[in-house]
């Protein structure tokens, strides 16, 4: 469960540090506010931190379950950095993806199109297109990509019980 949570924290950091830097008014206007600051770099560190924690603990813990419960043997974590820092890069390929999307379907809008908050500059709806988008497809693939963790763990510990010798009954 904690390399889940850090791996998580780690992600939103350096995920949010990006997006911070690229329309600050994401995490100032768009968010009730957690630190008292503009500052991309501390804004970055709190809501990476604050916004991913309780996602890499919810996965974790359905992760460890899948990893340990039941008669089959178990996965120890060590086995676990290899496919959460594949899923992580996934994510990261395509939460850039969805931000150049987002980014591009924001050219040209209006606060009055389809964003809800006050306050965004016109000049700056494209970035905080990109943001929003970027950060809605990492939860999305952050989620999908869960879903496949404890299914490959699952499929691994059944293949692992298949591939076992036969346990001995001694008396």
């Amino acid at each position: 469960m904690l390399l889940c949570i850090a791996a998580a924290v780690v992600y939103g950091i350096i995920h949010d540090q990006i997006t911070a830097r690229i329309c600050v008014e994401y995490f100032t206007i768009a968010h009730p506010p957690l630190v008292n600051s503009d500052s991309p770099t501390v804004l970055g560190l709190a809501f990476g931190a604050a916004a991913t924690w309780w996602v890499g603990a919810l996965l974790g813990v359905v992760l460890a379950t899948c990893c340990e419960a039941g008669p089959w043997p178990r996965i120890p974590p060590r086995d676990l950095v290899k496919p959460i820092l594949i899923l992580l890069g996934v994510m990261a390929v395509l939460a850039t993806s969805a931000g150049f999307i987002g980014y591009h379907v924001g050219i040209g809008k209006q606060q009055t199109d389809w964003w809800i908050y006050e306050g965004i500059p016109e000049n700056r709806m494209a970035r905080f297109s990109a943001d929003a988008w970027a950060h809605l497809a990492s939860y999305a693939f952050g989620a999908l990509g869960g879903i496949a963790l404890w299914t490959w763990a699952l499929l691994r510990r059944r293949s692992l019980a298949r591939s076992a010798p036969p346990a001995l009954d001694l008396p």
